[in-house]
């Protein structure tokens, strides 16, 4: 029978699986600002415009969304 404590290990898997599902809202919401830019059918310097102001949020969500499933395969390997 398991014991009702929270361990540091579930605390790190709960806290990651937290950080990826922001990482994955925020990728979710790069995808929808490009496809209502595209949509709109800017010219090439304002898609472009759109598009370098997006680039690193997409980048920063899918490194918080890799970091929050690190934190949880170390948390479920250390349990």
């Amino acid at each position: 029978m398991e014991s009702a404590d929270t361990t540091i290990f579930d605390l790190l898997v709960w806290l990651g699986a937290s950080l990826s599902l922001l990482g994955l809202l925020g990728l979710g919401w790069c995808i929808i600002k490009v496809s209502s830019a595209k949509r709109a059918q800017l010219d090439d310097e304002a898609m472009r415009a759109v598009l370098r102001k997006v680039v690193p949020l997409n980048m920063g969500a899918l490194f918080l969304s890799v970091i929050g499933l690190m934190m949880v395969i170390m948390g479920i390997s250390l349990a």
